[in-house]
């Protein structure tokens, strides 16, 4: 599903250039569940924007889903984006103003889902995340646990071929993160691909692998047995 080679971001001021990624060699396979670790600035969001077609790479190859797609456009990286990717992020990014429903919801508007269908796969997806009887509340109303339930409910709505996670437990307590860890996991099981970013070295565990960066460039790779029995 994803393959790069050689891929570099160097961001550059008229005084200063930084290199956040440095030739990065991955490959990650359909269904797999990948942990990303290293040190605050390793350069593990700037990785997972670029594999998310939020940002394009300096240099290098990038293959999603069979194509290149490294020189795309960025309204060829939003539709593709749109098509196939969801986006589960520590800080939830809700938008205050819109329910719970119309959250979740968002998402098939862009893709130009009709009323009717939205509907139903909205109250579906809320079913699913336990959080119909919140459909109707706005995000200041909900615990932080609640509202990673609603941000994984838009993350997934659009049933996509991969996730991304950026510390989706970083701000909740340890049983709230533990329920998004079991949602994962599920989601995993059902056929998603995974790559998650995260601090925890308990919540890595959970995927079948564990990617290491330092200063930009993979470091380790590790295969796992997931812990499944310790949700």
């Amino acid at each position: 599903m994803i393959q790069t080679k050689e891929l570099s971001k160097v961001y550059r001021t008229d005084e200063v250039e930084t290199t956040a990624l440095n030739k990065v060699d991955i490959q990650i396979k359909e269904g797999e569940f990948v942990s990303i670790m290293g040190p605050s600035g390793c350069g593990k969001s700037t990785l997972l924007n670029i594999l998310g077609l939020i940002d394009s790479p300096s240099s290098g190859s990038y293959q999603f889903l069979d194509t290149e797609v490294a020189n795309f456009s960025e309204r060829q990286r939003s539709k593709l984006r749109k098509q196939n990717i969801g986006f589960i992020f520590q800080s939830f990014n809700l938008i205050d103003e819109l329910t719970v429903f119309e959250n979740v919801e968002l998402p098939l508007i862009y893709n130009q889902v009709s009323s009717s269908d939205r509907k139903k796969r909205v109250e579906e997806t809320l079913e699913k995340m336990n959080m119909m009887h919140r459909a109707k509340h706005f995000p200041q109303q909900l615990s932080g646990g609640q509202q990673q339930r609603v941000a994984v409910a838009r993350a997934i709505i659009n049933d996509p071929k991969l996730i991304l996670a950026d510390e989706p437990t970083g701000n909740l307590d340890t049983s709230n993160g533990n329920d998004v860890m079991k949602t994962l996991v599920a989601l995993n099981e059902a056929g998603a691909t995974i790559v998650m970013v995260t601090h925890s070295q308990f919540c890595a565990e959970f995927g079948d692998r564990i990617i290491r960066l330092l200063d930009g460039q993979v470091v380790t790779e590790n295969l796992l047995k997931k812990q499944k029995q310790m949700l």
